[in-house]
């Protein structure tokens, strides 16, 4: 395995980590501490940490079978957009900063990222052999 994508295993369980603590903590301790609706913001980011977290390990599979120089743009995308989309979300709830932009743009750096996927896929050419 490169040593690049033992990197991103690292990001990709550090990132299953602190969605779990921030999931549990939403559900468990949050509420005392702030409104319904930063609990629903931070569920929500947790939501769409878990299944990116997800999508980067399942694209970290598929390079090990067939390392694609635009797969690392996807991981790249989704692991900006995470950090954008849901990190905003998290400060917003946990620390009362609001981000603006901030959010939209993981958004889109999210939706770049699944579509830099089905670039990746519709471009990649088949093995010989």
């Amino acid at each position: 395995m490169k040593r690049i994508d033992k990197v991103w295993w690292c990001i990709a369980a550090l990132s299953g980590a602190m969605m779990v603590m921030l999931g549990a903590y939403a559900a468990h301790g949050l509420s005392a501490r702030t409104t319904e609706a930063m609990v629903s913001a931070v569920e929500t980011g947790v939501r769409y940490q878990a299944w990116h977290t997800l999508a980067i390990m399942i694209v970290l599979v598929w390079r090990y079978v067939q390392p694609l120089a635009g797969q690392r743009w996807v991981l790249a995308l989704w692991a900006l957009g995470m950090a954008c989309f849901s990190g905003s979300l998290y400060l917003m709830a946990l620390a009362g900063l609001n981000l603006g932009i901030v959010t939209p743009i993981g958004g889109l750096l999210l939706m770049a990222g699944w579509l830099a996927l089905g670039a990746v896929a519709l471009l990649a050419q088949r093995p010989r052999g």
